[in-house]
């Protein structure tokens, strides 16, 4: 400790006199001195603490490590974080304390920032403009996430096909179409899907709703993608043009089925005999064929024939077969 010379020589405490060279001074006196040291800073040293073992759940203000010790690191998954208040707040994921509530709708949040973000949600507030366009955001990293579509940034990448994101949540739903989860079942038919959204737009065929109306003429439909299509009707609109002999449509199902005409391909195949069709419809029709011929079926032999008349004939060379 660096020693400090004082001019004041303190007469006597409790009845002891004290040495000029080894003064000791009470707490309150110490601290008039220290105040008229003016720049004079009194520093110790201090021993080298030991790392302390953070548990969850037992946090407090009487357990808080030291500063200097560096990295704090969870028990539960081996994170660390270089402030203690990081690991605190980190370690309600796996609590699953949430003790910021909105006093608006009572939902609760594992973070303050996350309230104020969700808080905006009723206020309206959107305090974080596009550069670029002037859209206006209330989350920052809602922000973030748009200014992408300007600068074309895709950083979330699909492993097993290469094809990239602008947001994780497209990344993880994308992915289903390769392990093949849908994790969404419908409660009336236990049809799966692999977008919540697409369960909410399949539950209208149950519920019957068709909230998507068409100011034109009045038609109602379950989904807004069906009515965007049927709107082209009135308007006009044919946005899917063929790259080979530039004719469009409508609807992009319907571009699809012309350029087989130009590829050849006919994917609609017939199990019955094997003949392939462009349509489905092509497909349907065809298989009447089998159909009917399954109707007029000789009980004698086994024979088939597409038509009644051709049957009856031939039961008559069944009856000349017969010894009289």
């Amino acid at each position: 400790m660096e020693s400090v010379q004082v001019t004041e020589v303190v007469p006597l405490l409790n009845g002891v006199q004290i040495k000029e060279e080894t003064p000791e001074l009470e707490p309150d006196r110490f601290a008039e001195d220290i105040s008229e040291l003016g720049s004079v800073i009194i520093k110790e040293e201090e021993d080298e603490e030991e790392p302390v073992e953070i548990e969850p759940g037992r946090l407090n203000d009487s357990e808080r490590p030291s500063k200097r010790q560096g990295s704090h690191r969870c028990t539960e998954c081996g994170k660390n974080f270089i402030r203690y208040e990081n690991l605190k707040t980190h370690l309600r994921i796996h609590t699953g304390e949430k003790p910021y509530q909105c006093a608006e709708c009572g939902r609760s949040f594992n973070q303050l920032p996350h309230l104020r973000a969700h808080q905006r949600t009723h206020t309206g507030e959107r305090p974080y403009g596009c550069s670029a366009c002037g859209k206006s955001f209330n989350q920052l990293e809602s922000l973030k996430t748009h200014q992408r579509t300007h600068t074309g940034e895709k950083p979330f990448h699909c492993a097993e096909c290469g094809k990239s994101f602008i947001r994780q949540e497209n990344l993880k739903t994308h992915r289903r179409t390769h392990t093949g989860e849908t994790p969404y079942p419908c409660p009336d038919c236990g049809k799966s899907f692999s977008q919540l959204p697409h369960l909410k737009a399949h539950k209208r065929i149950h519920t019957g709703e068709k909230p998507y109306h068409c100011t034109e003429c009045g038609k109602s439909f379950n989904q807004l993608e069906s009515l965007k299509k049927h709107q082209r009707i009135h308007t006009g609109e044919k946005p899917y043009r063929c790259t080979d002999c530039g004719k469009s449509f409508n609807r992009l199902e319907n571009l699809r089925t012309h350029q087989r005409i130009h590829t050849g391909e006919t994917p609609y195949c017939c199990s019955k005999c094997g003949k392939s069709f462009r349509h489905s419809n092509s497909l349907k029709i065809h298989q009447q064929t089998h159909e009917r011929a399954a109707l007029h079926r000789c009980t004698d032999c086994g024979e088939s024939f597409k038509q009644l008349p051709a049957l009856q004939a031939h039961h008559k060379s069944h009856a000349q077969e017969t010894p009289q």
